[in-house]
C-alpha cells in the first residue's frame, strides 16, 4: 500500500503540519474510524461516519464547529458530537485529542456528553400532543426529550408501525437491499424509556383550539398546552376506473411497501402510473427485483417540470438502460383484468399496478378546526399555526420562504425532520425563525441526485459538468438569483450551496 493511500494511525500520531486550519483527516484508533479536524485553532476527534447512513464525514464540509455529511446533509457538533440537524439522530462518538512537539495524537474515547438538567420556565407548556408519526412528529418528540423536557408527550399516529425510515420504502427496502430491522428509527422500548405515549393506529377525529383538546376516534379527549400537527400527506388515487381495485397499489407507508413486495413475489410484470420521484424509484426497485416494469405518464419527459429537460432525459436513459419501458405522453383511462388502458387505444399487460401520481396534504383536521388552510396548514416563520399553542410541520405545513416571504410547502423527509426539531425548540422557548433550505435525494439506476434549495419556477436550467459521466450540477435560477442546485457526484458542492442558501 502506498503512502498516499495508507490510512493514518491517529493513536500513533501524525505531524501537526498534516492538519492545517480548516482541514479534516480520517484515520483509525484501534479498529475504529475517527475523523480529526482543526477549527479556530482547536482540535476535535469524532467518529468518521455519519450516524444516519454512515456517510464519510471527511468528504463533507466544515461550517464553524460543525461537520456536515456529504450524503444527506446531517449536521454534527464537533465539540459535543450531537446530531444538530436531521436526518441523523444519534450523536458522534468523541475522543480525546492532543498536540505536542509537532505531533497530533488521538487518545481514549470520551463519555457521551450528558444532557444538562433544565428547569421549566413559567408558562412553559407541560402537555405536548403530536399528531403524526412521520419524520416531523418523531423529530419533535425526540428533540423535546433530548433537550430535557419533562412534561407529558403523546404521539398519535394513524400508521400501524412506530416511526420508521420512510424514504427507504421506495428505495433500498423496496428493492430488497435493506432489512426490515433497519427500518425503525428507534426500537419499541425507546418510547417507553423516554416516557413517550406512542399510540399507533390512532386517528385524531377533532381538534378544539379554544378548549385546547383533541378528540380521538374512540371518543377519548386529550388536553394539550402545545400541539404539533404533523399529519403529512396522502397519495392521490384519481377517480379512474379500476384504480380502487386491490391490485392497484399506492406507496406511502411501510405497510404499502410490504404489500407491493408481496405482490411482486407472485408477479412477472408491473405497470407504474406516473413519472414522479416516487414512481421512478418504485420502478427502479421493482426492476431490481427482476420484474418487467412499464411506466405510463402524460408528460413527454420525466421530472421535466421540477428538474428540467436535461435531467429528465438523463434519468429516463438510466431507467431504460436498466430495462424499464416508458409509455410517455399518454393518459390512462382504466385498469381491469390485468390491462392498463391508455388514451391512444393501446394497453399494457401487467400483473399489478402501482400509482405514483403525487400526494396531497392531510388538512381535514386543521380545516374543520377553523385553522387557516391554503393547500396546507398556514404557519408563520416560527411554524406557528393560526391558533395559540398550535404548530404545523412537514408535508402538511405551508410556511413563508425565508428568501421572499411567499408561502411554500415542501414534501421532503429531511425538511420535515428539521421542522419537527424546530417546533420542539420553539415549544421550549426558542423564538428563532425556521430558515433551513430544503434538501432531498433521489435514487435511480446507478446514480443518485441530490437537490438543495427550492425552485417552483425557474429559467432554463444551466448544466455544468457531465450528466453522462455522473459528474454534474444543474443550477435553477430566476432573474439571475440561484434558487436551487441539483448535483450528481458533487456532494461537497451541494453542501456549499446549502450554506449559501441558508438565510
Amino acid at each position: 500500500m502506498s503512502e498516499e493511500t495508507r490510512v493514518p494511525d491517529l493513536a500513533g500520531g501524525i505531524p501537526s503540519t498534516d492538519l492545517p486550519e480548516g482541514a479534516m483527516i480520517a484515520g483509525t484508533v484501534s479498529d475504529e474510524e475517527v475523523l480529526i479536524a482543526r477549527v479556530g485553532g482547536r482540535l476535535f476527534a469524532v467518529a468518521a461516519l455519519c450516524t444516519h447512513y454512515h456517510g464519510p464525514l471527511v468528504d463533507g464540509l466544515l461550517v464553524g464547529e460543525t461537520v456536515r455529511c456529504p450524503w444527506h446533509h446531517a449536521h454534527f457538533c464537533l465539540r459535543t458530537g450531537e446530531a444538530l440537524a436531521a436526518p441523523a439522530i444519534d450523536p458522534l462518538k468523541r475522543w480525546a485529542i492532543s498536540e505536542a512537539g509537532g505531533v497530533i495524537r488521538v487518545g481514549k474515547a470520551l463519555d457521551e456528553t450528558p444532557t444538562p438538567p433544565r428547569r421549566a420556565s413559567a408558562g412553559e407548556p407541560r402537555r405536548v400532543v403530536v399528531i403524526g408519526g412521520g419524520a416531523a412528529g418523531f423529530a419533535a418528540v425526540e428533540m423535546l426529550r433530548r433537550k430535557g423536557f419533562d412534561g407529558s408527550v403523546t404521539m398519535l399516529s394513524a400508521d400501524a408501525d412506530a416511526p420508521y425510515d420512510r424514504p427507504n420504502c421506495s428505495k433500498d427496502y423496496l428493492a430488497g437491499d435493506a432489512q426490515p430491522e433497519w427500518m425503525p428509527l428507534r426500537d419499541a422500548s425507546w418510547y417507553a424509556d423516554h416516557d413517550i405515549d406512542l399510540r399507533l393506529g390512532t386517528d385524531a377525529a377533532a381538534l378544539d383550539p379554544v378548549a385546547k383538546s383533541v378528540t380521538l376516534g374512540n371518543g377519548e379527549s386529550l388536553d394539550y398546552d402545545a400541539l404539533l400537527i404533523a399529519t403529512g400527506a396522502e397519495p392521490i388515487r384519481p377517480p379512474i376506473a379500476g384504480f380502487d381495485r386491490p391490485d392497484a397499489y399506492v406507496l406511502r407507508s411501510l405497510r404499502d411497501a410490504d404489500a407491493i413486495i408481496a405482490a411482486a413475489g407472485q408477479a412477472k410484470c408491473v405497470a407504474v402510473v406516473g413519472a414522479s420521484f416516487i414512481a421512478l424509484e418504485t420502478a427502479a426497485a421493482l426492476r431490481a427485483r427482476g420484474l418487467e416494469v412499464h411506466v405510463a405518464a402524460p408528460e413527454a419527459i420525466p421530472l421535466a417540470r421540477v428538474m428540467g429537460d436535461d435531467i429528465g432525459r438523463w434519468v429516463r436513459g438510466l431507467h431504460e438502460q436498466a430495462g424499464v419501458v416508458f409509455h410517455l405522453g399518454h393518459g390512462v383511462t382504466g385498469w381491469s383484468d390485468g390491462r392498463l388502458a391508455l388514451d391512444d387505444g393501446t394497453a399494457i399487460d401487467a400483473d399489478f399496478l402501482v400509482l405514483g401520481m403525487g400526494v396531497r396534504p392531510r388538512v381535514a383536521l386543521a380545516e374543520a378546526a377553523g385553522l387557516a388552510v391554503d393547500r396546507g396548514v398556514m404557519v408563520d416563520a416560527q411554524l406557528r399555526a393560526s391558533a395559540p399553542g398550535i404548530y404545523a410541520a412537514g408535508d402538511v405545513a405551508r410556511f413563508p420562504d425565508p428568501h421572499n416571504g411567499q408561502p411554500i410547502r415542501i414534501e421532503h423527509w429531511v425538511h420535515a425532520g428539521r421542522q419537527g426539531q424546530h417546533v420542539a425548540r420553539a415549544i421550549l422557548g426558542d423564538a428563532a425563525p425556521f430558515t433551513d433550505p430544503p434538501y432531498f435525494w433521489s435514487v435511480h439506476p446507478g446514480a443518485e441526485i441530490r437537490y438543495i434549495g427550492h425552485a417552483e419556477a425557474f429559467d432554463p436550467p444551466h448544466v455544468g459538468g457531465s450528466l453522462a459521466h455522473h459528474d454534474a450540477e444543474v443550477a435553477f435560477a430566476s432573474g439571475g438569483r440561484l434558487l436551487a442546485l441539483a448535483t450528481v457526484g458533487r456532494d461537497r458542492r451541494s453542501l456549499k450551496i446549502g450554506v449559501e442558501l441558508t438565510v
